[in-house]
Parts: structure tokens; C-alpha cells; sequence
């Protein structure tokens, strides 16, 4: 396994700080936070602990809310990738691939429906919600990227099919870590060791 980045470790917890994360392989110290590039979300601070209402405890659950600034000029489109950052195998499980976003100030509301998604760790193209065993913390990392080229992925892409189609194009990108603990007595009916 590859080292983790020292340009990143200040912006990641250091039990979020998986070598194999799309932003570990994309990113740059020029790129991370370029021209005040930032993702946010109204509904959890950078390091707070996600709602249940986003993840496997809540029947209804649905993907948080996140909101960007303006990436840089010369950016085509901007791509989210969201992964489970505290994992012991070699690639994080992905929660969350997401493109087809116009290079803009914007946002995503609560639950909406991204304009195309890939597919997540367990190979379908909907928000991943996270499900940690009974009392474990996991960290999760929201990535977002701005590239100078706009992609041409068919929806239903794999995280290594959109990383390898990244691959150099990157002009802007940030980070919006969260964790989430599992509860007592939950089950989602899948085994979740991964997630």
C-alpha cells in the first residue's frame, strides 16, 4: 500500500487517512482547495457525525445534502466521490460516485437525484448508506473534483473506470470528512463489515 499524501493529512483525520482514497490518487497540493474551492454540507460539519437520517439506521434514509463554490475557470464539470476512508482493504468502499455537474457554484439537495452515478461497493448506482457493526466508528470522505474536460462515462461507471478517466484533468479539489457510529441492534440485512 502507498503512503498517504502529506499535502492532504491536514485536511483528513488521521483515521480517514486511507492511501487508496480517489483524492489520495487525483489530487495535488496545487489542487486542493484552488481558488477557494470548497464542498460543504448544511447539514454536518467538516469532522461531525452524519445524521442517522443519511444512513442504514433510518428506514427512509436518504444522501446528505452537499453544496460547493465556484471551481476554477477553465473547469468543464465537477465529479463527487464519496468513500469509507477508515477501511482496512486495499481500495475504501465506495458510498457515492457522482458527475455530470456543471463547473459552478451549486448544490445538491437532500436525497435528490444526481444527473449520473456509478455504481458504489455494492455495484448498484444509489447513495451507499453507511452501516457500521454496533458501536464502531467509520470515517467517511466526501471528495469533490473539477476537471478541465467534460467526461463521456455512460451512468453505471465503476470507481475505476471514472478514477482512470480523471487521470490528469483535475484543476480543483476538496474534502468534507464525517463519521458515523453504529447503533445497538441494527441491521440493514447485509453483511457490513466494509462499510
Amino acid at each position: 500500500m502507498t503512503e498517504f499524501p502529506a499535502w492532504l493529512t491536514s485536511n483528513v483525520p488521521a483515521a480517514a487517512r486511507h492511501p487508496g482514497l480517489a483524492v489520495a490518487a487525483l489530487g495535488s497540493a496545487q489542487a486542493l482547495g484552488r481558488s477557494g474551492f470548497a464542498l460543504t454540507s448544511p447539514a454536518f460539519r467538516a469532522g461531525d457525525e452524519l445524521d442517522p437520517s443519511f444512513t442504514a439506521t433510518e428506514e427512509d434514509a436518504v444522501a446528505p445534502p452537499l453544496e460547493w463554490s465556484a471551481p476554477p475557470p477553465g473547469s468543464h464539470e465537477l465529479v463527487i466521490v464519496v468513500e469509507e476512508a477508515s477501511s482496512d482493504a486495499a481500495e475504501p468502499a465506495c458510498h457515492w460516485l457522482v458527475w455530470g455537474l456543471p463547473a459552478q457554484r451549486g448544490k445538491l439537495l437532500e436525497g435528490e437525484v444526481p444527473p449520473r452515478t456509478g455504481k458504489n461497493a455494492f455495484g448498484n448506482s444509489e447513495w451507499l448508506l453507511p452501516d457500521p457493526p454496533a458501536g464502531e466508528q467509520r470515517h467517511y470522505l466526501f471528495q469533490i473534483f473539477a476537471t478541465d474536460l467534460p467526461l463521456v462515462l455512460m451512468p453505471g461507471a465503476s470507481r475505476a473506470e471514472l478514477l482512470a478517466s480523471l487521470q490528469g484533468t483535475i484543476t480543483a479539489c476538496a474534502v468534507l470528512p464525517a463519521t458515523f457510529t453504529g447503533g445497538a441492534g441494527e441491521d440493514a440485512g447485509f453483511d457490513d463489515d466494509d462499510i
